[in-house]
């Protein structure tokens, strides 16, 4: 007789208590993965990385605290093998790159099946990653895409939040040659003409949020 296999041991990291109820539930149906912990933020979710040790976490990108990709270097910081899958609403490319980066195996949307969903999970448990076509395509385009430097991304942020030049000088404490200078470099780098097109594609692609 063939001895039983053990079930994957799944940590859930998700703030919305609702999402959780439904995710744990997916997995009760799944005879081979059993829910160890859950957690509502980032940092509960290191905690209970620490004290569960599980097979694999689950993790949302947007969690107060402390979000997914900062949970997800801190676990494979301190654990180097920790296997990893995003489960999230944002599917844009800055966000996937961001993740992936950090450590992630899988990354999955969240209007993904119940089906695919534990398939992910046991995917990456067999030490392999899960990135569907969708999200590889938007990965391959963020790898090909420029980056820009920590003070182009400012301005952009800035740029973003309706600054002109001028403010986005004086908050930078810049000078106005250097504020067109880098918008200069962040409008070729993202390929637009100007300043709307520049928020728009920054807002597409993830660079920026609303808030």
């Amino acid at each position: 007789m063939m001895p039983l296999m053990s079930p994957i041991r799944l940590l859930i990291a998700e703030d919305h208590a609702i999402v959780r109820q439904g995710l744990r539930t997916i997995f009760t149906n799944a005879t081979n993965i059993t829910v160890v912990a859950e957690a509502a933020d980032g940092e509960q979710a290191v905690t209970l990385f620490r004290q569960h040790q599980p097979d694999v976490s689950l993790i949302d990108l947007r969690m107060p605290k402390l979000e997914g990709v900062g949970a997800i270097a801190q676990i494979r910081q301190e654990c180097p093998n920790a296997r990893l899958v995003i489960l999230t609403t944002y599917d844009t490319d800055e966000d996937i790159y961001r993740g992936l980066s950090a450590g992630a195996s899988g990354y999955l949307l969240k209007d993904t099946t119940a089906e695919e969903l534990v398939n992910a999970v046991e995917t990456v448990h067999r030490g392999r990653k899960y990135i569907p076509p969708d999200v590889a395509a938007k990965l391959a385009e963020r790898m090909n895409s420029s980056e820009l430097t920590d003070r182009e991304l400012e301005v952009l942020h800035l740029l973003a939040r309706g600054k002109s030049n001028t403010e986005i000088g004086t908050l930078l404490t810049i000078t106005d040659g250097t504020v067109k200078f880098h918008l200069n470099n962040i409008f070729n780098k993202l390929q637009v003409k100007d300043r709307a097109q520049a928020v728009i594609t920054a807002l597409r692609r993830g660079l920026v949020r609303m808030e």
